[in-house]
């Protein structure tokens, strides 16, 4: 893995815990010689997962839409940054720039790029590993969400597996350099769907 595109907050939250987590990220993934593509903010976990990265002399590529270049004050720090139209052409450009997807904890915005990976890995459009990096026991609900929509069937057993969480990044980035794509919705049968 070259490049991961990484999901993360641009909130501040109270607990200091979660920026330093970002910072550390970005100081990993720099060190592992990995580039992080993220949302070109310099504000809360996304500022802080930048500024590690950069610290470390990391590749930091900042993807922004137009109308949020104010409101997230993006970061001219970046190695490269875009500016697009709109949420559609950042999460299009995320998943051309990078080879897998990383989440750490964040908001709405956040989970919608999550999402967006894994329904787009499920249906065949990339084949390109989606991490979830469980922090504190951050996820621990939306897991037994993902985990419930599977025991109703909303998630077939081909793509159960598309969300690799782990607690530790180490771990985590393991499990994503071995990833073996799913069985995508587009090569498969009537009668498998």
């Amino acid at each position: 893995m070259k490049r991961l595109a990484v999901y993360c907050g641009s909130a501040t939250p109270e607990d200091p815990r979660y920026v330093e987590l970002a910072r550390e990220v970005g100081d990993s993934l720099a060190r592992r010689g990995i580039g992080v593509v993220y949302g070109g903010g310099r504000l809360g976990l996304m500022g802080a997962l930048a500024g590690g990265a950069l610290a470390a002399g990391g590749e930091v590529i900042g993807v922004i839409p137009e109308s949020l270049v104010k409101a997230e004050v993006s970061n001219p720090d970046c190695t490269e940054l875009h500016t697009v139209k709109g949420m559609h052409e950042r999460k299009l450009m995320f998943t051309e720039l990078s080879d897998g997807f990383l989440t750490l904890p964040g908001g709405v915005g956040t989970m919608d790029e999550l999402w967006e990976a894994v329904s787009w890995a499920q249906l065949g459009y990339h084949a390109k590993p989606v991490g979830l990096l469980n922090a504190f026991g951050f996820y621990d609900q939306l897991l037994a969400f993902n985990h419930h929509m599977t025991q109703f069937g909303f998630i077939r057993e081909a793509h159960r597996g598309i969300i690799m969480a782990e607690n530790e990044l180490d771990l985590l980035l393991t499990r994503m350099a071995a990833h073996e794509p799913v069985r995508a919705i587009v090569t498969m049968r009537a009668d498998e769907l």
